[in-house]
Formats: structure tokens, C-alpha cells, sequence
């Protein structure tokens, strides 16, 4: 089990957040990368559950999924349009540096 945070940025991220956190050396997928454009979003969660990576989303529908209770590797959430990619990127950055993936596991966190 790795000892730090992995993402994965669903579809409805910027590019520009995965970008600035591997400048700084985090490992990120994204659904275009892994060829997820079509998969619904419990095969995302799926995905990152396998993965043992952290979802970013800024989707409500994860919440949801969150809610009745399906198993993931953890999900970060941010309303769309309420935070800069900047703000984003530090607030991925403080969870990479402060909480371990276990920690993560079943749990949101709002940024």
C-alpha cells in the first residue's frame, strides 16, 4: 500500500490541476487518460477503489454514491466555480501532505 496520497481527477476537472500537482511530484490519473469518458461514475469510483486513489471530483453525484454507502478509496469535493485552480491545487497538496491514504478511505473531505 503506497505511504501517500494517489489521485484521480474525474472528467469534470481541469487538466490544470493535474498539471500543478504532478509539477510537484504527485501521482494523478485522470478519466481522460484512463480512457473512462464513458464510465458511469460508480465505475469511477470502482476504478479509483482498485487503483487505491483518492477521487477529486467537482460532481455531487459522488457524494451521493458516498451516501448510500458505496466502498471508495476516498473523495475530495469542490463545488464547481467556488475556488481557483490555484486554491484547488493547495488544498489537493495540504491533504497529499497531511492525511494517508487509509485515512482516506470512506471518507470526503470539502475543499
Amino acid at each position: 500500500m503506497p505511504s501517500k496520497i494517489r489521485f484521480h481527477l474525474d472528467e469534470n476537472v481541469s487538466n490544470a490541476i493535474a498539471d500543478g500537482l504532478r509539477r510537484r511530484g504527485i501521482d494523478v490519473t485522470t478519466t481522460p487518460e484512463q480512457k473512462l469518458i464513458s464510465a458511469s461514475d460508480e465505475e469511477q469510483l470502482e476504478f479509483s477503489l482498485a487503483e487505491d486513489r483518492v477521487i477529486f471530483t467537482q460532481d455531487t453525484d459522488f457524494l451521493r454514491l458516498h451516501q448510500i454507502g458505496m466502498n471508495h478509496a476516498g473523495i475530495v469535493y469542490c463545488s464547481q466555480g467556488s475556488r481557483s485552480i490555484g486554491n484547488i491545487i493547495r488544498s489537493l497538496i495540504l491533504i497529499w501532505e497531511w492525511l494517508e491514504p487509509e485515512e482516506m478511505r470512506g471518507r470526503v473531505e470539502f475543499i
